[in-house]
């Protein structure tokens, strides 16, 4: 039966996303419950493409991901995959009307990771826009139900707010990212020369897409609004706590929130949100 194959796969994309994220997994979880399962599978499809470039070391990464994508269209063209993560993607693809340029876009964003140590603005603003912001787009397609009209209107909130989460992490790995796969993602920026002006003209750039972002957020429909502010709210946090370590303790290790405190982070987002306080 397809179906139970079908049910199979969202399980494989809702248990990645659990293991990978229990930030992203917390957020997901408060969206309408429709919404939920095509949301898994974004962050499955992603989750799987970089993994292959971040971790594969010892495997060949280029051809790997050439297989990837391959494979990711022909499962979009077939309406099936084997593979479980691209056999949920493909579904939510199909049926949310994704934008296969998004798909190719963050694609090529990965591909940027196999062989870029270093990054022109020019370079930067491409691996944000392939990254982070097409993977909102992506997001933003379900959220609304495949409704074309609403996404052109919310399109550049959505784009600000996933590069609002971007840069957050390239601040939070900024440690790994460095030490142990060689890569400086902000462009400019001498990394044994990294200090407190630097790592503020990032803080104050983030904080800029964040406020684009948050005014996306109130536009969005009710049953996804939660789900998007709760994630909000959790990297809004981990910045400001980047904002109040010195650039030494960010190179050297990586920033967290505990899952204590993000649960109390949700419970002050649900007032807000059920008091209309967005």
């Amino acid at each position: 039966m397809k179906h139970l194959f079908d049910t199979v796969s969202a399980k494989c994309s809702k248990l990645t996303t659990q293991s990978y994220s229990t930030s992203f997994s917390m957020g997901i979880r408060f969206l309408a419950p429709d919404l939920q399962e095509p949301v898994y599978a974004i962050y499955g499809f992603v989750r799987f493409a970089d993994e292959i470039v971040d971790t594969f070391h010892d495997f060949p990464k280029k051809r790997l991901l050439d297989e990837f994508e391959a494979e990711t269209f022909k499962a979009i063209e077939d309406g099936i995959s084997l593979n479980p993560i691209l056999n949920s993607f493909q579904h939510a693809v199909r049926q949310y009307n994704i934008d296969h340029d998004c798909i190719r876009t963050f694609l090529k964003s990965m591909r940027m990771d196999l062989h870029k140590d270093e990054y022109t603005d020019a370079e930067y603003d491409n691996y944000i826009l392939g990254s982070a912001e097409v993977v909102g787009l992506m997001c933003l397609s379900v959220f609304l139900r495949g409704d074309k009209e609403r996404y052109a209107t919310l399109k550049p909130y959505a784009m600000k707010l996933g590069a609002a989460f971007q840069k957050i992490n390239f601040l939070r790995d900024l440690h790994a990212d460095f030490n142990e796969l060689g890569r400086t993602y902000f462009p400019g920026v001498n990394m044994s020369e990294f200090n407190e002006v630097v790592k503020r003209e990032i803080e104050e750039d983030i904080e800029k897409d964040f406020a684009t972002g948050y005014e996306g957020i109130k536009m969005l429909p009710k049953d996804a609004r939660f789900g998007v502010f709760v994630a909000y709210v959790y990297y809004h946090k981990l910045l400001r706590k980047i904002k109040r370590k010195p650039t030494a303790e960010i190179m050297s290790r990586r920033v967290r929130i505990s899952n204590h405190r993000k649960y109390a982070l949700f419970c002050s987002s649900y007032v807000r949100h059920s008091f209309n306080l967005l």
